[in-house]
């Protein structure tokens, strides 16, 4: 039995330091949800869950009430808590990719890809139980995600991460918890 996971990851939010849950989504951000909900409908989605933040869910959120379906909130999707990087690092990016080659290491305050892998991959895992042989679309975060698909394919790694945008959609299958196919339905070029 085959299961399609669309993993969405959230539009283009505009940054507001300490409201990772509630910051919404930009103008760009908007326009994209609605060429995401053009691509989902095409797809026939049985199911939408997203991380209980709300660039995520505004991401998913009219291709549900186009399909007049309800979000069902996952907390273990949201994503991972960074924490208080700094020196050395300029940038994020700098501190994103440290956290990917020391899958360990957790910044002060904040999560190492193995411990946000485990909390991410028992809510995905819930996901694939709860929905056999269905279309699930996700709303989901660049970070969360590339450690959830890494985890059964080391190609989706760091470099992985940096090439996503936001937004971004890959379809997984599935046969039972085997994953057999990705698709990238996301095109920045493609006007829907």
């Amino acid at each position: 039995m085959r299961t399609h996971v669309y993993m969405v990851r959230h539009a283009e939010s505009p940054y507001i330091q300490d409201q990772e849950e509630t910051r919404g989504l930009s103008e760009k951000g908007l326009q994209d949800a609605q060429r995401v909900a053009g691509i989902l409908k095409d797809e026939q989605i049985d199911v939408f869950v997203s991380s209980p933040y709300a660039r995520a869910i505004k991401t998913i959120e009219a291709a549900a009430k186009q399909a007049n379906q309800e979000i069902k909130l996952e907390p273990g999707l949201r994503e991972r808590e960074l924490g208080a990087w700094g020196e050395p690092f300029e940038h994020f990016v700098q501190a994103i990719e440290y956290v990917f080659a020391n899958r360990e290491f957790a910044f002060a305050g904040g999560e190492s890809n193995v411990v946000a892998g485990e909390r991410g991959l028992t809510a995905f895992q819930e996901v694939l139980d709860h929905h056999r042989g269905k279309k699930v679309a996700v709303g989901i975060h660049g970070n969360i995600m590339t450690i959830i698909m890494n985890h059964y394919d080391s190609l989706y790694d760091f470099s992985f991460w940096k090439k996503t945008s936001m937004p971004d959609i890959y379809k997984l299958s599935f046969e039972e918890d085997q994953l057999i196919q990705v698709e990238r339905l996301w095109n920045d070029k493609d006007k829907r």
